[in-house]
């Protein structure tokens, strides 16, 4: 969602806050902005509308020097998508960018207003603008300040604040929303998001919650909520951001479902070792908590929750555990009982989705055995406070629709399961099966993708729809729920997913010519069940799509369309399946003109509730 970047240094930053904003794009964004201040205490604020490109060609309109600013790309909560709403907010001296939701807005802009307080925009951050003038108009720094008006505050958010009083100094704080302190040679950095701060500096300080951090070129200082200073350890940071450009390809995207096998092979490079999964990595105490694991309880939002919900069948079917699978943002605002020994899986790319990790955090005073963090970011705040992480490895990911995420999610979920069938006692041959699925999976995948152009002729089919349902049975089920999100993130096509046997429960009173019906059909044991269903979808005039194992028995005919699909092992069938319904979204999305990288209204990380 919202991106931040701030720079405290001797040189002109102005192109340093640009570049971390242009790196923050793919989180999803309506508008930009930038305030940038000169050792004279002197303020040039730039506002656009758009794209951060927009703000570019503003920047190199003007004369903009200065060693200390901050920037910021909005996505609108409070407030509609315009010029005045954008970040930077100002109140006199004191400049604020700001990213989450202050829940008691209300409240407290009526106190400042009742102060002499005149609002300009319908934003949320104006009331931390205000608030931290206020106060310090009371006395003291701009820390003390900042450290009284925090308290004052309700929500998750993170904020950057600036007095071009006091030009060599940046405040950050974190409550909910993640925060990094970038270090330099005599300057320092702030973000978002440290992929904002590679090209300047590859050493951080990930800020903890509730940390207040005072930054100036020289030094940075971390606070806690009582204003106690605390030490944070410094980490080198081994990411990369290796999306580069688009290449040869029209869309990140379509970049990224090509990169599934080569991303697939990186999730696997060393965790297979003589036949075996080998997760060592997890560190020696790993293997006594999940010896106790006698029940797992995954958490996660959008695609992660579909990952989650496969992975349910085989912790299941092949490791013998029970599994629930919840969407984080139910799981914790209800009450739950927690099972005996049950282990909290939570499932994130960006490792900062605020739902999630208020759900890890939960889990902790629930009394959960111990907490595992499956995600893709390195140093990310669920990778940091869970007990256990296993990373995807699955390289940079722009797309606001997750493609290699996913995949190599699964991935990584199924080495869990055959290690923890081995730690159970299962047949060997379950982890064997599994081994030989995974290592073939890769060039599966590439066999699939040769069927790109098949499935791009399909697409015009949809051209004029309103509506799709996805059908599926067993593990295929959560692939049919992925293929759905796909084609209404990027399509707009209103589209939702059923278990097939659910149909005569409802579904098929929306069977007509004007309801593709998508199907995914490996060649399993609910094969036969799962032609019935696609024999009374027929019955009713419906107009199906089937991906079919080749092996499969079903033949084209009038308004059923039959794409075969290369056989694949049965327990990377959910995995494989995932990647013809991923081109699909995409060439649907293209024939109807969408933007396929950065749909509306949504964002790549998404940081609120």
């Amino acid at each position: 969602m919202c991106g931040i970047v701030g720079a405290v240094a001797q040189r002109d930053i102005a192109e340093i806050l640009l570049e971390g904003l242009r790196r923050l794009e793919y989180r999803g964004y309506d508008s930009a902005g930038l305030a940038v201040v000169d050792e004279k205490g002197h303020m040039t604020r730039l506002r656009r509308l758009g794209k951060v490109n927009k703000l570019a060609e503003a920047a190199a309109e003007t004369a903009l020097h200065g060693g200390t600013g901050i920037a910021h790309t909005r996505w609108a909560t409070h407030g509609e998508p315009s010029e005045v709403n954008a970040h930077p907010h100002v109140s006199e001296h004191i400049v604020v960018v700001h990213n989450g939701i202050i829940e008691n807005y209300e409240p407290l802009r009526e106190a400042l207003q009742g102060r002499g307080y005149t609002f300009v925009s319908q934003t949320d951050t104006e009331v931390i603008a205000h608030l931290v003038h206020w106060e310090l108009e009371q006395g003291g720094t701009l820390r003390e300040a900042v450290l009284r008006t925090i308290p004052q505050l309700r929500g998750a958010y993170g904020t950057v604040i600036m007095d071009t009083r006091n030009p060599d100094v940046l405040l950050a704080a974190r409550s909910g929303s993640p925060m990094v302190i970038g270090l330099g040679m005599g300057e320092n950095f702030i973000a978002s998001d440290q992929l904002a701060l590679l090209p300047v500096t590859r050493r951080f300080i990930f800020l903890e919650e509730g940390d207040i951090a005072e930054v100036t070129r020289r030094s940075v200082t971390v606070f806690d909520t009582k204003g106690e200073q605390v030490k944070r350890p410094d980490i080198e940071s081994s990411l990369q951001y290796d999306a580069g450009d688009k290449g040869i390809y029209r869309h990140y995207m379509q970049k990224e479902i090509y990169e599934q096998p080569n991303a697939i092979k990186n999730t696997l490079t060393g965790r297979i070792s003589h036949g075996a999964i080998d997760l060592s990595e997890l560190g020696p105490k790993a293997n006594e908590m999940l010896t106790q694991v006698e029940h797992i309880q995954i958490v996660a939002c959008g695609t992660s929750y579909n990952s989650g919900m496969v992975s349910r069948y085989w912790f299941e079917s092949l490791a013998g555990v029970p599994c629930d699978v919840e969407i984080a943002s139910e799981f914790r605002y209800r009450k739950s009982a927690v099972r005996r020994n049950s282990l909290m899986i939570t499932l994130s790319q960006s490792g900062e989705t605020a739902d999630t990790l208020a759900a890890l955090r939960l889990s902790k005073e629930l009394g959960y055995l111990g907490s595992l963090a499956i995600c893709n970011v390195p140093g990310s705040s669920l990778v940091r406070e869970s007990d256990l992480a296993l990373m995807t490895n699955a390289g940079t990911e722009i797309g606001v629709a997750s493609t290699k995420a996913f995949t190599t999610q699964l991935t990584v979920l199924l080495m869990l399961v055959a290690k923890l069938s081995r730690l159970k006692g299962a047949d060997a041959a379950i982890e064997q099966d599994i081994v030989h699925g995974l290592q073939a999976l890769p060039s599966r995948i590439e066999q699939m993708l040769s069927q790109d152009k098949r499935i791009e002729a399909l697409a015009e089919d949809f051209s004029d729809k309103h509506h799709a349902l996805f059908l599926g049975r067993g593990d295929q089920y959560p692939i049919a729920m992925e293929g759905a999100l796909k084609l209404k993130e990027i399509s707009y096509i209103h589209a939702e997913a059923y278990a097939a046997g659910e149909l005569k429960h409802g579904p098929l009173a929306l069977i007509d010519a004007d309801m593709p019906v998508i199907v995914v059909a490996p060649n399993n044991e609910l094969l036969e069940k799962l032609k019935s269903n696609i024999e009374e979808v027929r019955a009713r005039g419906g107009h199906l799509y089937v991906f079919a194992d080749k092996d499969a028995g079903f033949a084209s005919s009038d308004n059923m369309h039959i794409i075969e699909m290369p056989h694949v092992e049965e327990v990377i069938a959910p995995i494989f399946y995932t990647v013809p319904l991923q081109l699909l979204s995409y060439h649907v999305a293209l024939i109807k003109g969408t933007d396929v990288d950065q749909p509306r209204n949504l964002a790549k990380s998404v940081t609120v509730e």
